[in-house]
Order: structure tokens, then C-alpha cells, then sequence
């Protein structure tokens, strides 16, 4: 079996970001390009501060890499950080007012300093760029068997899209998303989602929303129910509420089927031979309320995840807070920050959901190489065709 994993290293305003994959096998294909645009397009979108205005993201391959292909040892990615001062104590000062949303408070107790920094530049979502390189990276791999992952941004505040994605419609509305200042492919929801963002930096405040990621082209059986710790849809859940700033994940209906009876809720289930060659393998839904994942398992539908992301929790307008060396009354700190960073939310949720799919596709299917890996994966879907077995 076949274990990806992947680290980071780095703060918020230290030399670089690192990003070390492990367990890729040897030759798969590095579309250096897409990576660095999945790292430009989690520096965009509607309401990001001026910290985007510094960095200009892309990767630059440590290890790991010959003639554009992995050669089976740990990827080391660095992304240089240009805002670079972090032992300068007049550009970045000790913070000793924790933000109330923040690790501020939580971290200077754990670590046992009044100082927030040292805390704060870790815990900062600028760590989210080495995950977002590591998600692109693993979708280099998912690419070479038909598995894409498209998200987008569902909602900000009360500004939501009610668009339906489906097989069919996904490929347009990424052209659609694209567009986007706020990474949404529902253009009679933009420009409300864009209000709502607008609203809240007039108040110096700041906007929360949903995200939603979907996964096309799974196999059936990727995860597994044996053990808890190998549950495909918890692994994902996993995932998702470790990104900043998020506090809610779920799948498919998610908490609506706690609204519904069964019978509206459970996917019936069909079979038509003319999908017979698809990874469904024929195995049909007239709807995917579970999202693709039954039982800690893809099910052959379209794994659909949605993020909850609470505000940034810096505000232009600081909210009460205590001085850690006084302990008396004061307002929380101010570190630059963005009005939004939903966009950005939705390009990471999308990149670490396929991180741990890519992970689930090699624990199944692994080898040394890609061409085991490929022989693994053709020999499983043509014996699957063939049950019943005799």
C-alpha cells in the first residue's frame, strides 16, 4: 500500500513556505504551470488585503523532480515569501492584545509567552499556499485517470447561488468561475455576494461564506468501512476543518437529510449497461444526496463537499480584548488583513479535498511507478466489469 502524506513549514512572514509530499510514485507528470496558477488564484479574489499585492506565488522544485517528472522520492516545493521581516522587531512588532477568533490567545498560554507573534505567524492562513501547492501536485496524478475537482464559492453572508453542478455543466462553469471576482460561476449571484463583501469593509468589518468542491471520475471503492481511521468522507471532513477560519463541513445534503425521512433522502439505485465502461461502472442515481460517499466509500456519483469559513477575525474595527502583560481591558490588535478571503477558501478546500483523494486512489491502486500504478488500476476496473465471478 501506497501512503501519500505531505507537510509545510514556514511563517506568515519568514523566508519561505515549504511544501514536502511523500509517497508519490515515480513518473507522474508535473504541470509546474497549473500548479503556480492554483497558487495565483488562491491569491485572488474579491475583498483580499494588500499582502497579495507583495507576494507574487510560485513554486520552485527542491527535490524530487528530473526532466519534468517525479522520480518516486519526497517533493520539496519553496515558495518564497518577498514580505520577509520576521526578526524585525519595527516591522513586526510583539503583539501582546489577543484577537478574539484567533490562535492569539490559545497559543501564547500553550507556548507560555505574551507576545501573540510567534504565535499568529504560524497559525496564519499564509501557511495554506504550501497546501495548496501540495493539492496541485496531487492532481497531477488524479489527471492521469480522468478525476477532476472543481470548486467554487456557494454563498457569502446571505448572498447565495442556488446553480446546480452537474457531470454535464461543470467544464462551463469553470469558464463561469473564472470570471469571477469572487470565484462564483452564478453570475445573478455575484454582484449581491460583491455587495455583501463591500458592506462589510465600509463597516470595517468582515464576511464569512460557504464553499463547495466537486470530484468527477472516482472510482467505486476508494476509502474504506473497516476501520474508522480509512472513512474516505471523514478523512475529507478532516481536511476541510483543518484549513483557517473554517468551522463546518458536510456532504451532499449534509444537515438537510436530518430534515427528511429516508425515503427522501437514500439514493436508489440503478444500472445501465451504455455507462458500463465509465468508473461508475454502469452503477446509476437519479440523485446524489450522499454526496459520493456511502459507508467511507466513493460510490461512483460525484463526491460533492461544502466549507463553512467564519469572517477573518481582524478587524478594521478592533473588538474588546485584554493586554496579556496587564491584563486589563483593551482592544484587540490590528495585523493587515483581508474584508473576505472566501475565493481564496475555495481554492484550498478544492486542493486539499484532492490531496486526500489522491491519497484513498493510491492506497488502492499504488506502486513504485505509474505504470504499476495504471496496470493496478486497469486490472481492478476489468475484473470489476466482470462480476458477477463464476
Amino acid at each position: 500500500m501506497s501512503t501519500l502524506i505531505y507537510r509545510t513549514a514556514g511563517e506568515s512572514h519568514g523566508k519561505a513556505l515549504i511544501s514536502l509530499v511523500e509517497g508519490l510514485p515515480a513518473g507522474v507528470t508535473v504541470d509546474n504551470d497549473f500548479i503556480d496558477a492554483e497558487l495565483l488564484r488562491r491569491q485572488g479574489g474579491y475583498g483580499r488585503g494588500g499582502r497579495q499585492q507583495i507576494e507574487t506565488d510560485h513554486v520552485e522544485f527542491l527535490s524530487g523532480i528530473r526532466l519534468g517528472k517525479t522520480i518516486a522520492s519526497p517533493v520539496a516545493m519553496l515558495i518564497p515569501n518577498k514580505d520577509s521581516r520576521l526578526d524585525d522587531l519595527t516591522a513586526t512588532p510583539p503583539l501582546h492584545r489577543p484577537r478574539p477568533g484567533h490562535a492569539d490567545l490559545a497559543g501564547s498560554i500553550k507556548w507560555l509567552t505574551t507576545d501573540c507573534r510567534e504565535t499568529l505567524e504560524r497559525a496564519s492562513a499564509r501557511e495554506t499556499a504550501a497546501r495548496v501547492a501540495a493539492g496541485a501536485l496531487s492532481r497531477c496524478l488524479l489527471r492521469a485517470f480522468g478525476i477532476e475537482v472543481f470548486g467554487f464559492v456557494r454563498a457569502v453572508g446571505p448572498a447565495q447561488s442556488s446553480l446546480q453542478v452537474t457531470s454535464d455543466n461543470w467544464r462551463k462553469l469553470l469558464e463561469q468561475r473564472n470570471a469571477s471576482e469572487v470565484y462564483c460561476p452564478d453570475p445573478s449571484a455575484d454582484a449581491a455576494m460583491r455587495q455583501f463583501i463591500n458592506d462589510q469593509k465600509m463597516a470595517k468589518d468582515t464576511a464569512g461564506g460557504i464553499v463547495e468542491t466537486h470530484v468527477f471520475g472516482c472510482p467505486l471503492g476508494l476509502g474504506s468501512c473497516m476501520t474508522w481511521n480509512v472513512r474516505l468522507d471523514s478523512r475529507i471532513a478532516a481536511a476541510v476543518l483543518s484549513i483557517q477560519a473554517f468551522k463546518g463541513v458536510e456532504f451532499g445534503l449534509g444537515f438537510e437529510m436530518a430534515r427528511r425521512p429516508g425515503s427522501q433522502v437514500h439514493d436508489e439505485i440503478a444500472y445501465d449497461p451504455a455507462q458500463r465502461d465509465t468508473p461508475s461502472l454502469g452503477f446509476t442515481r437519479m440523485t446524489n444526496n450522499a454526496g459520493g460517499l456511502e459507508g467511507g466509500m466513493t460510490n461512483g456519483q460525484p463526491i460533492v463537499v461544502r466549507g463553512a469559513m467564519k469572517p477573518i477575525s481582524t478587524l478594521g474595527k478592533p473588538l474588546r480584548s485584554i493586554d496579556l502583560n496587564t491584563k486589563q481591558p483593551s482592544l484587540a490588535g490590528y495585523e493587515r488583513s483581508d474584508i473576505s478571503a472566501i475565493g481564496a477558501a475555495s481554492v484550498i478546500m478544492e486542493n486539499m479535498i484532492a490531496f486526500e483523494v489522491a491519497a484513498a486512489f493510491l492506497e488502492k491502486f499504488g506502486g513504485d511507478s505509474m505504470d504499476e500504478v495504471q496496470a493496478n488500476y486497469a486490472g481492478f476496473m476489468a475484473a470489476a466489469r466482470k462480476l458477477p465471478l463464476k
